[in-house]
């Protein structure tokens, strides 16, 4: 193995060279390989047809910026030992493995307060275990254990390797070209200054139109309106199919989903029911997709016209606002469905769903991003920026949206 190399052909940065064995050993194993069943952007593709890629090459383009990060920072005369290296790849390549089905879209559904990062780790753990200890510095890195903090910046920061990788392939396949970053000028620019990641003066532009992208890439791809109304009836009919499932209606799912529609399941849950990693693991959107298949036949009323509706696009119309939709008008339109659907009001709760979101492009409060200058000064990006005025995009935009069958 130790003269074995892989070469990956990737539509955003061409070929890809697995430089170690264990870090391939990880590619091949069937956790990281259930990634290319799980889609980067959810439900996107019901509005950005090309935005099907998925957490697999997401995860590897990651591992490509990281290593190019490395051998950037080590012309710099940063010291990374070849240990730290293997730590930073492996960790970089696990963070995005605990995500479920559709990624983000059903996040805190199935696992309800259970964020995919602590999941990640979680089942980097137990390969941990599977591999007698070969990622114990990979983890002190992603859980920000390691005495080099600028270790764990590059893998979880506001200039991380993820959002850099994100960013650049979700604008490629969904073809939405503000979010281009300039992510290759971005890491010739990267140094370590007191043990923390930053940025040469000359970078700030590329900095300046990374965080533009981004602010961008949220409105208009991720936190797109007719992406919210896909994805939150896909939050209802997971819903709907937990409380037949609890009970004791007939349902079919797949025996990993079936698990999860039946069991509360928990972070202690994850600790001490060796069955719950395993579903987890054999978990992805096929699961989702196929139940949805079938129980579009299903006598349920709500379950089967939610399932329909999804399979066939025909989204909740959604209207969104700065400030919250009035208690009165969302009680009508649930009687309003009540009366055309001869639904009950439960039932019509189902088909109109209101909630918020919310976008900060940057946040000078959350490990900002630092520029260094060139008499070696050490600030914050919104301040040495002249040409953007970035302190605007670190105040929080709030939209609430009513989303309602039609």
């Amino acid at each position: 193995m130790k003269n074995k190399r892989k070469i990956i052909n990737d539509p955003v940065y061409g070929f890809i060279t697995i430089r170690h064995p264990q870090v391939l050993t990880l590619i091949d194993h069937p956790w990281f390989q259930r990634l290319r069943r799980i889609a980067q952007l959810g439900l996107s593709h019901l509005v950005y047809p090309g935005a099907l890629h998925n957490r697999f090459q997401h995860a590897i383009g990651a591992m490509h910026l990281m290593q190019s990060a490395i051998d950037e920072l080590r012309l710099k005369e940063i010291h990374i030992t070849a240990d730290e290296e293997l730590g930073l790849l492996t960790a970089v390549l696990l963070h995005d493995i605990g995500h479920g089905p559709f990624s983000h879209a059903l996040e805190f559904t199935l696992v309800p307060g259970l964020h995919h990062e602590h999941i990640s780790s979680l089942m980097m753990h137990r390969l941990n275990e599977e591999s007698g200890g070969q990622l114990d510095l990979a983890i002190r890195i992603f859980s920000d254990t390691y005495p080099k903090k600028f270790l764990h910046q590059l893998v979880s920061s506001q200039l991380d390797m993820d959002r850099l990788d994100y960013l650049a392939r979700d604008s490629f396949f969904s073809g939405v070209v503000e979010g281009q970053v300039g992510s290759e000028r971005i890491l010739k620019m990267l140094d370590v200054v007191d043990d923390q990641l930053v940025v040469e003066e000359k970078g700030i532009y590329s900095i300046e139109k990374f965080i533009v992208a981004r602010r961008f890439m949220y409105w208009q791809v991720y936190l797109h309106h007719a992406v919210l109304s896909a994805e939150f009836m896909l939050v209802n009919v997971l819903r709907r199919a937990r409380l037949l499932a609890r009970e004791g209606h007939e349902l079919f799912a797949t025996p990993a989903l079936k698990f999860f529609l039946v069991n509360d399941i928990t972070d202690e849950s994850f600790r001490t029911d060796h069955r719950a990693l395993s579903h987890y693991s054999a978990l992805d959107d096929f699961d989702i997709t196929a139940s949805l298949k079938v129980w579009q036949s299903h006598d349920d009323k709500v379950l089967s016209t939610l399932a329909s509706m999804i399979l066939n696009r025909r989204l909740f119309k959604i209207e969104l606002q700065s400030v919250p939709f009035a208690p009165e008008r969302v009680e009508a339109e649930r009687y309003r469905l009540c009366e055309r659907l001869s639904l009950t009001p439960s039932e019509a709760g189902y088909f109109v769903i209101h909630d918020k979101v919310d976008n900060r492009a940057y946040n000078q409060l959350s490990d900002n991003i630092r520029i260094k200058r060139k008499d070696g000064r050490v600030e914050d990006a919104a301040l040495v920026s002249d040409h953007l005025n970035i302190a605007v995009l670190n105040r929080k935009v709030e939209k609430y949206f009513l989303a309602v069958a039609g």
